[in-house]
């Protein structure tokens, strides 16, 4: 688990009901096997028709759109001031044979900047939102120090996994949200309550539903737990136990301006360029572009 991020297991999502037999071949490829938690994700596959159309009712990602969310992260060196910039650029990339949206994601730990990362998400046809690998660049004191959590999907055993079910019920089990056994990486999550209401700085919202995530083979990070508000997204974010405890809000929603949003196209691109150069497992994606 990464806490400090908003994809998987730290960060961003959903009520309906669902025909029986989808639940059923959902709760099939979700669930984790109870022989324990190293146990792999299944290898059932989704159907992405059209992964671009990603519209999910609680984790919408339209281009152009900016999330701004501020708070703190607790651990054993204090309390520490915590901003995270979610954009969702124009940009799609290749995955695996599957059409991904490339999200911007910058972290700010005390004012400087301490990862810059491109994430790729596409929707299955039941709405699920599926994260499909990231490329999180490291800084300190302001200097590049590498990227050595990037994973893709199929690269080295990794496995693409559902961020945000696209309808969410209570009592269906746990759902890995991703896994690469390369860089010891390995998120779950679980709908834990639905019909929730929340005030955050961009307003009040009902019909919540509340996400806990955690990593399986790493305890001592405690469970996260996510609120996702409909038609908008994530919109809070707490913390329950674990060694670093984070606690954010939704601090600004808004839609970037044509020049704002060539201004992230140009710094994803800079970002994807480089990754090439970086990270061999890269090299099995196709370059970020505009669609035609």
């Amino acid at each position: 688990m990464r806490p400090e991020k908003l994809h998987l297991r730290r960060a961003v999502t959903v009520p309906v009901l669902i025909a029986t037999t989808a639940l059923l071949a959902m709760m099939v490829f979700l669930a984790p096997k109870a022989t324990g938690a190293g146990t792999s994700p299944t290898t059932s596959t989704p159907e992405f028709s059209h992964p671009l159309d990603t519209d999910s009712k609680y984790f919408p990602l339209k281009p152009g759109m900016r999330f701004s969310y501020e708070g703190t992260v607790k651990d054993a060196e204090g309390t520490h001031l915590h901003q995270i910039v979610f954009v969702v650029t124009d940009l799609i990339k290749n995955v695996n044979g599957t059409r991904a949206r490339v999200v911007l994601d910058r972290d700010y730990n005390d004012g400087e900047l301490s990862e810059a990362e491109l994430a790729f998400f596409a929707q299955d046809e039941a709405d699920n939102v599926w994260t499909m690998g990231e490329y999180p660049e490291e800084y300190e004191n302001g200097k590049f120090q590498g990227a050595p959590s990037t994973w893709i999907d199929g690269v080295r055993g990794a496995h693409a996994g559902i961020l945000v079910p696209g309808r969410p019920m209570l009592g269906t089990p746990p759902f890995v949200q991703g896994r690469a056994p390369a860089i010891g990486f390995y998120d779950v999550g679980q709908v834990v309550a639905r019909d929730l209401g929340t005030c955050v700085p961009t307003g009040c919202y009902s019909g919540v539903v509340k996400i806990k995530e955690w990593a399986p083979n790493a305890p001592e990070d405690g469970n996260q737990l996510k609120y996702y508000a409909p038609h908008v997204g994530l919109v809070r974010i707490s913390a329950q136990g674990g060694d670093s405890q984070e606690v954010m809000v939704l601090k600004s929603l808004r839609k970037l301006s044509p020049a704002e949003l060539r201004a992230a196209r140009a710094d994803a691109l800079r970002l994807d360029h480089r990754a090439y150069q970086v990270s061999k497992d890269y090299w099995a994606t196709g370059p970020a572009h505009r669609p035609r």
